[in-house]
Parts: C-alpha cells; structure tokens; sequence
C-alpha cells in the first residue's frame, strides 16, 4: 500500500510551510510517529512525523521549497496493515525572521543562532529547532554540541536534548571561537586589537561569567520595552534628611533612601499584582508573595541581588533593617543562598552612581526591573495657591523595563506612574 505523506495543517491562518530539511532520503525505513521532515513558516519551526511506518519510496520536494498545506510531500509503502494517520502540528518556538533556513547561516538576531553558525564541527548540523530550545533552556552552543545525537549521521534530535536536560548536572560555559571556527557571513565578527605590552587580558571570574550569561539569557527571552517617568521627591528628601539621626540613635539603623523605594513598590505592586509574574511557556504565574531584589554592587566590581521577601508586610523600620543588613552581608560576600533567591521583582538604584536613569535588563524569570536614578536639585515650574511659580525641586527619574511579552504598555505604565505617586505624595509627617 503506497501512503501520501502530506504537508500537515500547522494552524489556522497557516497556508504553506518552507521544508528546512530531511532527515530521511528514499530508501530509508520510517516508524509511525517518527520525525522525518523539519519545516517552517514565519512563525514557527516544526518537526512532522510519519503518519506510518513503512519505506519512503518517493521524496518530492527539496530543502527550501515552499509547500502549501495538503500537498503532498512524499510516498511511503506500507504493509497495508497500517493505516494512514492526521498529522497537526502546533507551534513550538517563535522565529525572529520569516522563511528562515540553516542555509542562510541563522542571520537573525538571536545571538545564541549566530554563535550556532561558529561550531568548531563544520559537520554539526543544528536545527533552528534545536536552537530555538537551545536558547530557551540557557544551553551554550558548546553544550549542545556534547550531546550525542539519536538521528542520522548523528544528527541532534529534539529528544535528545530533552533526555540530556533531564540528566543535566550543571552548564557548560561558552568558549570564544578562534579565526579558523570564524564564518564567512554578511557580518563577520570584528578582530580585536591587542598590543603586547600594552593591553592586558583579563579573565572573567566564574561570577562574571555566571552574570554575563544571565543577561543574555534575558535579552533573548523577553522583549524588553523600557518606560520613563520624572517625580518630585522634594517632600520625601526633606523627610529623610530632617529624621535620619533620629532614626539611627531609635532603631540603631541607618535610613537610606532604599527602604523607601522597596516600600513604594511594594504599595505599587499591590495596585498592580500583574507586574508580579513569571512566564512558564503559555501560563502566567502570578506570585502572591512580594519579594523585591536590590541588584547590589560588589566591591569586586560584580552585582549580586539579595531580596526582601514580603516587603509588603514590613513597616519601614523593618524595610531599613532588612535592606542594610541584606547590603552589610553582600559588601562582606556574608549572604545566606536563601537570602538571594525567590525574588518576584527588582529594583536598581543607578543614582548611586550618578546616573540620571538607566535602561536595566529584566531579572528573569520576572517581568520587570525598575531603575532609581540620580536625585538632583533643579529649578521647576510648580503651581501654587499664587499660579505658576518657578521652585528649587528634588527630581528624580525612574525607568521600568519590562517583558512585552505579558506587560503591554498600559500595565507598565500605570504601575510606574503609581510608584511615582507614592514617592511624591510621600506623608512628610511619616513618625518614626
């Protein structure tokens, strides 16, 4: 019995998909259920899998045609005991550009495809499938490359790379490639120049490696849209300064400005419990609990996040002794492995610095950072009870970004301009 092998239905408003590869050629004997074709539309890359189990006897596209939905891809001969089954294929990852293929070397804008074109193995084929989840699980291209492959020629199967996260015990690092691994692409990659004597090479510690990786990892994952607004914090700033003695000589605690921002997100992350999530695949998981990190500095020069957990329970005078001995333990590397983990949403203050504002990189899993900038002195058209007049204000910036993915503008913006009005309408008969 000869079975039509079709292009499967890949959704409703798909029409045609382009073949990416076989990984089957006539002659070759197939299960049922069985991956034999890798295709692609402008959305998604998707394995097929036979419909039988037979012997593939005609293969009628090649790798890059585009074929419409029901045509018919191959012939498969059965026994005749088998019978023909409907193949649906859903999505799998999202691609960055359409009608993608690995002939074109991955030119997208995920670095972690471009690095796949850098493998030291000139043989090795990776899928875009296989990338795509590559990147999602935060694999290095070296990585990948060490799993055995279950397919022909040894080829990397999406099993295979299921049955090795399942066994993983810890991420290879990603090692830079030399000029002889370096592709011959649109945009090669730009020499560095070193002069002996001169410049010196710095080896990043297992830290910097471990942060390296992880912003990467989030600028892959989540579509980052930054948002900014500009508050005045002249009430806020008064309080501070006329009660900080005051509140180091009561609690022994010295009052930063900190425990004042974990504070006011915490109120606004309450207003909006959305900006509280994570993504896990198509769900979205909403956190009851508040806990805020505070993306830290070491003095190594490294960031380290300890978090506050339920900072929405704490007074104020709790928040500050939290928040210093949280900063205490980073600066003396004293924190506690629970006391940097579980954290729902961070802050960054770059005014510490002196940066007027910063664009931060999303804390994965979450969805949102917001960054403190600078608090400077300006003068400022405010109206009074006289009109307009022109005032010495303490302004400040704040700047959320956020993961398009799940936080459209409104939510993003509502919520950064809530934590702004906590931060101006702050009470300055606040008792201590």
């Amino acid at each position: 019995m000869i079975i039509e092998f079709k292009m499967p239905k890949m959704g409703e408003s798909i029409s045609e998909a382009t073949i990416i590869s076989w990984l089957k050629n006539v002659g070759d004997t197939v299960d049922a259920e069985e991956t034999i074709l890798e295709v692609a539309t402008d959305k998604v890359d998707s394995e097929v899998p036979s419909p039988v189990s037979g012997i593939i006897t005609e293969i009628r596209f090649g790798k890059n045609d585009v074929v419409k939905v029901g045509e018919v891809l191959a012939l498969i001969e059965t026994d005749g005991k088998t019978s023909g089954k409907k193949i649906t294929i859903g999505k799998t990852e999202e691609r960055s550009v359409k009608n993608e293929t690995p002939n074109a070397k991955f030119q997208t804008q995920n670095p972690l495809a471009e690095r796949a074109s850098l493998k030291s193995n000139p043989d090795t084929f990776l899928s875009p499938l296989i990338i795509s989840i590559a990147q999602k699980e935060n694999l290095s291209i070296e990585e990948v490359q060490s799993i055995p492959g279950s397919g022909k020629d040894g080829r990397i199967q999406k099993s295979d790379i299921f049955n090795y996260l399942k066994n993983r015990k810890y991420p290879l690092q990603s090692k830079p490639t030399t000029n002889s691994q370096q592709p011959t692409n649109t945009y090669p990659k730009p020499v560095i120049q070193f002069t002996e004597g001169k410049d010196r090479i710095i080896e990043m510690d297992r830290m910097r490696k471990m942060i390296a990786d992880h912003m990467v990892y989030s600028k892959q994952t989540s579509p980052h849209v930054t948002s900014y607004i500009e508050v005045d914090v002249t009430n806020l700033v008064e309080w501070r300064n006329a009660n900080k003695d005051a509140f180091q000589k009561k609690h022994n605690e010295k009052l930063t400005f900190t425990p004042i921002f974990v504070d006011a997100v915490a109120k606004g992350i309450t207003d909006f419990p959305l900006i509280n999530v994570s993504v896990d695949g198509k769900n979205i998981i909403v956190h009851k609990d508040i806990n805020v990190g505070m993306a830290t500095a070491l003095p190594s020069g490294n960031l380290i996040v300890p978090v506050v957990k339920n900072a929405n329970e704490k007074n104020l005078h709790e928040l500050a002794k939290t928040v210093n001995h949280l900063a205490e333990s980073s600066r003396n590397n004293k924190l506690k492995p629970d006391e940097v983990q579980g954290s729902t949403f961070t802050i960054s203050n770059v005014g510490t610095f002196g940066s007027l504002m910063g664009t931060p990189i999303i804390n994965q899993p979450e969805v949102a950072i917001l960054a403190f900038g600078i608090i400077k002195k300006r003068p400022e058209v405010i109206t009074t009870e006289k009109g307009d007049e022109i005032a010495i204000r303490s302004m400040m910036y704040l700047s959320l970004s956020f993961d398009h993915r799940v936080v459209d503008g409104f939510l993003g913006g509502s919520f950064l301009r809530k934590v702004g009005d906590y931060l101006e309408q702050f009470d300055h008969n606040t008792t201590l």
